[in-house]
């Protein structure tokens, strides 16, 4: 029994600093999505005619993000009955939305307003040996155009 109690305590721990830490990342991924709206990325592959940059560059952004106990928990029990597994859901998002950010913010550093060509890798790291997602890694790059002066 005392097993029992000290699973549900742990669960319960994961699930609220899970959620107070998920909370807080996506306030933060709001705010910096506001502060560089201003620079557009489009997944197109061919840049507009009109553009005319002065000079191109690959630019980049990486993140890795941990999935909490709680979200285990929750995926494992959804796999014994299939379906969509909401907790991995969100992870993703995150994910993908701070690349961008992390991308974006290169591309300001470089003085760049927009960014073509947009692609993103993911993969999954740290599985444990039963094959449970550890982390998530998400990379996206682009061209970014830094314009004429």
């Amino acid at each position: 029994m005392s097993n029992f109690v000290i699973l549900v305590i742990l669960l319960g721990l994961g699930y609220f600093f899970g959620r107070y830490y998920e909370s807080r990342h996506y306030k933060s991924i709001i705010k910096r999505e506001n502060q560089y709206r201003n620079i557009v990325v489009i997944a197109s592959r061919i840049p507009p005619v009109s553009e005319k940059p002065d000079s191109t560059i690959l630019v980049m952004g990486s993140v890795v993000i941990s999935v909490d106990y709680f979200k285990k928990f929750l995926a494992s029990l959804r796999s014994l009955f299939g379906g969509r597994i909401h907790a991995y859901e969100s992870l993703l998002d995150r994910a993908r939305r701070e690349a961008i950010l992390r991308m974006k913010q290169h591309a300001h550093q470089l003085g760049a307003d927009k960014v073509f060509n947009i692609k993103y890798e993911t993969a999954s790291i740290s599985k444990n040996p039963r094959g449970g997602i550890g982390s998530v890694e998400v990379l996206a790059y682009g061209t970014a155009f830094i314009p004429q002066q």
